[in-house]
């Protein structure tokens, strides 16, 4: 079995619109297609299905995303396969 690592995708969103589910969806999209992108350029593929979505908003996180672009952040963090994956990890707001 090949080893795995992770990463995290972004999508950042109106926060007035979090309770329309297409909206969410998209930033969804958004976030997995955000991930994907970052993989391939560090050369790696994304595990069919593997995606797994974090929404933020004020008031409902412990962490102060008062400086994120209209306070709907939409974080999606990916299994990674390829060659030094395993390397690779999804750490904090960060990938590592």
């Amino acid at each position: 079995m090949e080893a795995t690592g992770t990463l995290f995708g972004w999508a950042f969103g109106d926060s007035a619109r979090e309770d329309d589910q297409v909206y969410v969806d998209g930033l969804r999209h958004e976030a997995l297609e955000n991930a994907r992108q970052a993989a391939r350029s560090k050369g790696f593929d994304v595990e069919p299905g593997s995606e797994v979505f974090t929404i933020l908003s004020a008031g409902d996180a412990l962490v102060d995303i008062d400086t994120a672009p209209d306070n709907l952040v939409v974080r999606c963090t990916v299994k990674l396969t390829g060659e030094g994956a395993s390397k690779v990890h999804a750490e904090g707001p960060m990938n590592g």
